[in-house]
C-alpha cells in the first residue's frame, strides 16, 4: 500500500497537491486527526486492494503536536506500512499574495500581527517537519499544471498521454449543444446521408452511412484539418494540466454525420496514444 502523508505551509497548495493525487486514483483524507492515522492506516491494510494508494492531509501548527506526529508514523513502520512525507511549500511573498487575492485569514494570524508574521511563525513551526520529508514541493513558480506534472513525475512516472481522457461526443443541435463542451465543431455543412434512402433509417456506426459520410472530398479535407488541430492541441491540454477533454461534433440530429465523423476522431485520438471514449448522445431520439 502507497501511504503519503501531505503536509506543508498554509496557502501553498496542499489540497491542490490532494486534487491532483485524488485524480491519480489515491484515497485522499483532509485534515485527519494525528491520533485516528494509526487505527486509519490499519483499517486501510485490512481491506487488501480496496485501499492501495492513500493520501492524508495534515496540518501540524502547535509544537505539542510534533512528538505526536513523529510517534505515530514510526508506529506505521511497525504495522508494515510504508510511509512518505509531501512537504509543500512557496515564498512568503507568495503566500501573502495568495491571501490577499482570497481574503482568507491566516490560521495562525493573531491580533496585532502581519499576514507575513503567521507565515514566518508557521515555517519555524513546521521545520521539524520538513527535515522529515522525502519530497518537497516549492510552489512558487508552478501553475496548477506544472505541480501536476511534478506529482506526475513523482509519482507516476511514464508516458505525458496517459494524463488526459479525451470524450468525443456526437450531438443534434436540435436537441442542444452538450453543456460539458470543451471543443465544438459544426458539421451541418457536410453531405446530409438523411436525404438519402437506403441511409435515412441507419446511423453513423452502419458502415454505409460512414463511407458515405468519410468518403466525400469535402469530409476529407475537413477531418484532415480536425485532426492536425487536435494532435497540435492534445499535447498543450496536458501542459496545461487538464484531466479531460470534451469535444462535440454536432449535426442536425445526432445520427449520422457527427456519429460517423466523432467514431473517426475517437479513433485517430486513440492511435495518437491518448485514452478516449466516444459517446454518441442523440443516436437514439
Amino acid at each position: 500500500m502507497e501511504f503519503l502523508i501531505i503536509s506543508g505551509l498554509s496557502g501553498a497548495g496542499k489540497s491542490r497537491a490532494a486534487d491532483i493525487l485524488e485524480d491519480l486514483d489515491y484515497y485522499c483524507v483532509d485534515n485527519m486527526p494525528i491520533a485516528l492515522i494509526p487505527k486509519f492506516a490499519q483499517i486501510c491494510l485490512a481491506a487488501g486492494e480496496r485501499y492501495e494508494k492513500v493520501a492524508l492531509v495534515t496540518d501540524i501548527r502547535e509544537r505539542a503536536n510534533f512528538d505526536e506526529l513523529f510517534e505515530v508514523l514510526d508506529g506505521l513502520w511497525d504495522l508494515g506500512c510504508d510511509y512518505r512525507i509531501i512537504f509543500v511549500e512557496a515564498d512568503p511573498d507568495i503566500i501573502v499574495k495568495r491571501y490577499k487575492e482570497t481574503r482568507r485569514r491566516h490560521p495562525l494570524t493573531v491580533p496585532g500581527s502581519t499576514v507575513e508574521d503567521a507565515i514566518m511563525s508557521e515555517i519555524k513551526l513546521l521545520e521539524p517537519v520538513r527535515e522529515r520529508a522525502d519530497y518537497i514541493i516549492n510552489t512558487s513558480n508552478l501553475t496548477l499544471g506544472m505541480l501536476q506534472s511534478e506529482i506526475f513525475r513523482l509519482f507516476v512516472g511514464g508516458d505525458s498521454k496517459r494524463k488526459i481522457v479525451v470524450n468525443i461526443m456526437s450531438f443534434g443541435y436540435k436537441y442542444g449543444i452538450p453543456l460539458e463542451s470543451d471543443l465544438v465543431f459544426d458539421v451541418r455543412f457536410l453531405p446530409n446521408p438523411f436525404y438519402v434512402s437506403e441511409l435515412r433509417e441507419q446511423n453513423g456506426l452502419d458502415e454505409a452511412v460512414s463511407r458515405f459520410v468519410m468518403q466525400n472530398e469535402m469530409t476529407k479535407e475537413f477531418f484532415a484539418k480536425l485532426q492536425d488541430i487536435t494532435k497540435f492541441l492534445l499535447p498543450l491540454y496536458v501542459e496545461e494540466g487538464k484531466m479531460s477533454l470534451s469535444i462535440s461534433i454536432g449535426c442536425t440530429g445526432g445520427h449520422h454525420r457527427s456519429v460517423a465523423i466523432a467514431k473517426a476522431l475517437t479513433d485517430y485520438i486513440e492511435g495518437l496514444g491518448y485514452a478516449a471514449q466516444n459517446i454518441n448522445r442523440d443516436i437514439q431520439k
